[in-house]
């Protein structure tokens, strides 16, 4: 046999060994690998380029309750490091995409997590109540954490409005819910206390750092809502410490965002305390990411002596 064909073979029973299932509480997905809101909009436009139905999870674009315009241009600013994006939650709402878009995704054949945003309490509670697990979709993810949007981030700034929105949202729907915090906090882990007291299956870390770019020779700045949310590998450090401060002191599951784009990224959030991950950025200048990611993955676990992706989560020696 030769080199190659002995490495085929050996990639073929790594593969068919390798258990690449994960439970984020009463969600199960088929493996860890998900794309972030925002990226992959509500994946029409992405079913050309990845096979869809081999993702972990799609986290189609956030909605609201009622159709949002977004910000005005410009909206997004390449950096050194990642990408500042300031689009302001533009959606149509939630009953155009209920009409619309769900049709559509609950028949790619992946875990599709609905993202829901709103400016107050009663607002999450209504999105909420919109979606039940007969729908076809298979969780809500509570975006309290968007910085690009008035009152965006106030929910996850504090614990006892996280808790309330979180505990709101549990009562209205009979789907798992994942709170998605922003790391624009002093403190994240008793805001990710109060989202798991509350009644959160899992906790999705972390959406975007609040940042700004600046045309100096017009003294103006580049985004036209001033300030956006920063992406990308600039991130991915603080995306780490949050999920390991967080690991350490809650017990529901974790989802990892944040500068993700390697085999490498994935694993380090595995092993800090993530039980599946988001990958957003990356998806804009490497659409297929996430299935070269996948593809490698159980090599990876084999490099440990894992043989399911559970065996190497929270496993960081500190």
């Amino acid at each position: 046999m030769s080199a190659s064909s002995q490495d085929a073979a050996s990639n073929s029973v790594i593969n068919s060994e390798c258990e690449l299932t994960v439970r984020i509480g009463r969600l199960h997905l088929p493996n860890p690998i998900l794309v972030a809101s925002g990226t992959f909009g509500y994946a029409r436009e992405m079913a050309g380029v990845v096979d869809l139905p081999r993702l972990g999870g799609i986290v189609p674009k956030t909605i609201t309750r009622l159709p949002r315009p977004g910000n005005r241009p410009w909206r997004t600013v390449e950096t050194a490091a990642g990408l500042l994006n300031s689009i302001g939650l533009d959606n149509d709402g939630v009953d155009v995409f209920r009409a619309h878009h769900l049709p559509y995704l609950r028949d790619i054949g992946c875990p599709i997590i609905v993202s829901v945003a709103g400016s107050s309490r009663d607002d999450f509670v209504y999105l909420a109540s919109q979606f039940k697990l007969e729908d076809g979709i298979a969780a809500l993810e509570l975006n309290i954490s968007c910085p690009n949007v008035s009152g965006g981030v106030d929910f996850g700034t504090r614990p006892e409005s996280c808790a309330e929105v979180v505990a709101g949202a549990r009562n209205a729907t009979d789907l798992p819910i994942l709170a998605k915090l922003t790391p624009n906090v002093s403190q994240i882990v008793p805001v990710a206390q109060a989202a798991a007291e509350a009644g959160a299956d899992g906790l999705t870390l972390i959406n975007t750092l609040l940042g700004m770019a600046v045309d100096w020779k017009r003294r103006r700045p580049l985004l036209g809502n001033v300030v956006g949310g920063l992406s990308g590998p600039a991130i991915k450090p603080v995306a780490l410490r949050c999920v390991h401060q967080v690991a350490r002191a809650v017990d529901i599951p974790i989802i990892g965002v944040g500068g993700i784009a390697t085999l490498d990224d994935v694993m380090q959030f595995l092993v800090t305390g993530a039980s599946a991950v988001q990958i957003g950025t990356a998806n804009f200048y490497a659409p297929d990411v996430s299935m070269r990611i996948l593809a490698e993955l159980p090599h990876a676990l084999a490099q440990l002596g894992a043989a399911s992706v559970s065996e190497v989560v929270r496993s960081l020696n500190v």
